[in-house]
């Protein structure tokens, strides 16, 4: 199973050009595909319907969208009718496999004044993947400190390690069998997860700690039995290397501008031992972001 993740930049590439077709290439082949910055209705990318798009260059992925951002965009035309539609700013994931079951979680958010300070949150999505059923988080926390970062990555924590109890979009039983609700059966909320996305910290930070555990020396990573680990270091790779932003279109620009991996992918204990590699697309131009692509054992 081939995972990657890529913050899209809402279609704008290293070059500074819009080319949607561009950012589907760079993600096609992957089985599990989560996206961020992606975008409806803005003037900065033609008012395109972006999923939408990315869905037509796409065609054998399902998909799902989540709009953390959502504002009136509606106009009436020459005739005067009203044209019911909404400016939206979010995350994507496509799949090769049937999407069971989709959640979206806002996070908190601060209100800020000199700075710009948007609305962000996390998709959950459980899909159904032949083996047995994975949860599949994506997210793209705030770029404007770690004291805003927090509290989201609190957040998300707690959300991810008590879902398998709570259960599905639903669960237990219905008193009336024929109403529909448990048409199909109950859907499930699987064990076995994981959680990428453009996390806005680097791997030396107090907030790559919350996600994998405080480093002890001498000893590595302060790690629970069921907790999460990066799959980037799971792989043989060090926590300290590795860029995923920004991507830079020659050796000049690159040396102009700070480098890190933002961009990572988390999995709890269940896919730890299914990690076979994991890289940095370095060669695509497709965002101001590189692909992070992993691949797992199908086990």
């Amino acid at each position: 199973m081939k995972f990657v993740t890529l913050n899209i930049q809402f279609g704008f590439g290293a070059d500074n050009k819009l080319d949607l077709a561009r950012t589907a290439e760079a993600v096609r082949g992957a089985d599990i595909i989560a996206l961020q910055e992606v975008e409806r209705f803005w003037k900065r990318s033609g008012y395109i319907d972006q999923p939408a798009e990315l869905a037509r260059m796409l065609p054998e992925y399902h998909w799902v969208y989540a709009a953390n951002l959502d504002l009136d965009a509606s106009y009436n035309d020459v005739d005067g009718c009203l044209i019911h539609r909404r400016r939206q700013f979010g995350l994507m994931l496509l799949s090769r496999w049937p999407i069971i079951s989709k959640r979206v979680f806002p996070l908190p958010k601060f209100g800020a004044v000199a700075h710009h300070s948007i609305q962000t949150g996390m998709l959950e999505t459980v899909i159904d993947v032949p083996n047995s059923p994975i949860r599949v988080y994506t997210t793209h926390l705030s770029h404007l400190g770690p004291d805003i970062r927090k509290p989201q990555i609190d957040m998300m924590l707690d959300l991810i390690g008590k879902a398998p109890d709570l259960g599905g979009v639903w669960c237990g039983t219905h008193p009336v069998e024929s109403d529909g609700w448990t048409e199909g059966g109950a859907p499930p909320m699987p064990i076995r997860a994981l959680i990428a996305g453009d996390f806005n910290f680097t791997a030396d930070s107090a907030e790559y700690d919350r996600f994998t555990g405080s480093l002890v020396e001498h000893h590595g990573r302060l790690i629970s039995a069921s907790g999460l680990r990066d799959a980037w270091v799971v792989a043989g790779n060090a926590e300290d290397q590795g860029i995923t932003c920004p991507a830079a279109t020659d050796a000049i620009e690159a040396a102009k501008t700070v480098s890190e991996r933002i961009d990572y992918c988390f999995v709890n204990s269940d896919l730890w031992d299914q990690i076979n590699h994991a890289w940095i697309d370095e060669n695509s131009t497709a965002s101001d972001h590189l692909p992070f692509w992993v691949e797992f054992d199908e086990k």
